[in-house]
């Protein structure tokens, strides 16, 4: 089957990509360390396991309101063990090649993890290193809020607008849209089926990102949802 646009008759400045769950995984390693932190404070695991994926570490433990707990001194455990557990860290199928096609100043990673954190897992998973890195520390207002997809493409130069944000999250997802970028939803990660009114790619196997003489990327693919 031939590939074809995704956004047909559109082009991108840029793309950003979101870390955990969009280019690479570290759901295992994350879940590990979560797991101890909710039995610590008493929580159901199974139900809080879902809600602490594409936020910060400090607004999770916010969320929980749980008395006497201070959420930057919780945040801090939290990293401090997910940067000794790194098993089960991977690329997400394809991302590794199809980073490494992009022009370098065409993309950025933007997530919401520590900035020690997402260097540790980027290399890690063996992914190339973006010239513009967003952290949590760079965009204190986190996902869903917009803020940290608009300080992404204003770094690289650009509108959100006239970018394609990568993500997986419904936080993520929300943040993008807020932003007025055009999205992609990675669901290497999914254990349900996603509905959104955006492209959905298991992977990044089938897609190739598509040079314009302008410097512009398009977006090609198939098995596209």
């Amino acid at each position: 089957m031939a590939a074809h646009d995704l956004f047909p008759g559109k082009a991108f400045d840029a793309f950003l990509f979101d870390m955990d769950g969009t280019i690479l995984t570290s759901i295992i390693a994350a879940e590990r360390v979560w797991t101890l932190w909710a039995q610590k404070h008493g929580l159901d695991v199974e139900k809080f396991l879902p809600t602490i994926h594409g936020v910060q570490t400090v607004e999770t433990i916010r969320r929980q309101k749980l008395p006497g707990v201070d959420p930057v001194a919780e945040a801090h455990w939290i990293t401090s063990r997910e940067l000794e557990d790194t098993h089960g860290i991977d690329p997400i199928p394809g991302a590794t090649a199809f980073l490494n096609s992009l022009p370098a100043d065409r993309w950025a990673i933007v997530t919401s993890a520590s900035r020690e954190l997402a260097l540790k897992r980027i290399e890690i998973a063996g992914l190339p290193l973006p010239k513009i890195l967003i952290t949590a520390e760079d965009a204190p207002n986190g996902k869903p809020a917009p803020d940290c997809f608009l300080l992404g493409a204003q770094r690289l130069g650009f509108d959100a607008t006239d970018c394609a944000v990568f993500e997986d999250a419904p936080a993520g997802i929300k943040a993008g849209e807020a932003a007025g970028a055009s999205l992609v939803v990675i669901t290497a990660t999914h254990t349900h089926e996603v509905d959104v009114p955006h492209p959905t790619v298991p992977g990044y196997e089938a897609l190739k990102a598509h040079r314009l003489p302008d410097g512009r990327l398009s977006i090609l693919g198939d098995n596209v949802g």
